[in-house]
């Protein structure tokens, strides 16, 4: 469930300017998370490595990945040249174990032949995750984008027809062939693809600042690359293609390279009365 708490950071502090303005953080630190904050638009904010884009409103956004450590920095540069590192407690989580049998043989016991394939894939995927756009979409509520059954959660251990794979970066929403599915956000479409090997049709969606949405088992896709989609429009079909047992949505989340956990965006469950 989406929960929202306000911080105002324990820094230490290295050089600080006798006169500035309070880090403002919105979200909660946890595994799976998405942060905004606010600072002065002329800063410079750092974290994991990266340098993050700021609007002119001061506002950006980070987020942590499923094995994120119990505590993160974050470096804030002012415009005089001095800094503030910023330490943030991260909530660890629990992760269920999750077995599923009759997946294709092929996407389990994977041939030779096929890795080119699956390199190629696995570059265009990253490629769209990592495009760093002046979007401001993440701001908006994100609203679940199928309407079904949860049948897969965020960071569970799976395995598949007995083997152990990686773990599960999404959520997992069952639902007929042909169901809808909507954009959870305001966005620009990175990138279309009719099958790739594991995640079958795939497309993946710019929300800006490094957030992006993934939508994989896609039966077929109702927009192209570049197109600019509003929030609740109809993108694909919900489908049953890659490393599937059945026709459902696989929404995933990224920011850059930290996989999110979509449920923590959104209220409710992925139905119309929000119940099932």
């Amino acid at each position: 469930m989406k929960t929202v708490i306000y911080v105002l950071s324990v820094c230490l502090s290295i050089l600080l300017p006798s006169t500035v303005l309070a880090l403002e953080i919105k979200g909660e630190w946890i595994q799976g998370g998405m942060v905004t904050g606010k600072t002065d638009p002329a800063n410079n904010i750092e974290f994991l490595g990266r340098v993050v884009r700021i609007n002119e409103q001061g506002i950006f956004v980070v987020g942590l990945s499923r094995d994120a450590k119990p505590s993160v920095q974050m470096t804030e540069t002012f415009s005089d040249g001095s800094r503030r590192i910023h330490t943030f407690k991260v909530k660890q989580r629990e992760y269920n174990e999750q077995r599923i049998e009759g997946v294709p043989k092929k996407t389990v016991d994977i041939p030779e032949e096929e890795l080119p394939r699956i390199y190629k894939e696995i570059a265009q995927t990253k490629a769209a995750r990592n495009i760093d756009s002046s979007l401001n979409s993440f701001l908006e509520t994100f609203q679940w984008p199928a309407q079904g059954i949860i049948t897969g959660i965020y960071g569970s251990r799976r395995f598949y027809n007995g083997k152990p794979g990686r773990p599960h970066y999404g959520i997992d929403i069952a639902a007929p062939q042909g169901s809808p599915v909507l954009a959870p956000s305001s966005g620009t479409i990175t990138l279309v693809h009719k099958n790739m090997y594991f995640s079958g049709g795939t497309i993946i969606m710019d929300h800006g600042h490094g957030i992006s949405s993934t939508f994989i088992h896609l039966h077929k896709a109702h927009v192209k690359e570049g197109d600019k989609v509003e929030q609740g429009q109809v993108i694909a079909e919900i489908g049953s293609t890659g490393r599937s047992t059945g026709p459902h949505l696989d929404w995933r989340m990224n920011w850059f390279d930290q996989r999110l956990d979509p449920q923590l965006l959104v209220d409710g469950l992925p139905t119309k009365n929000g119940d099932q």
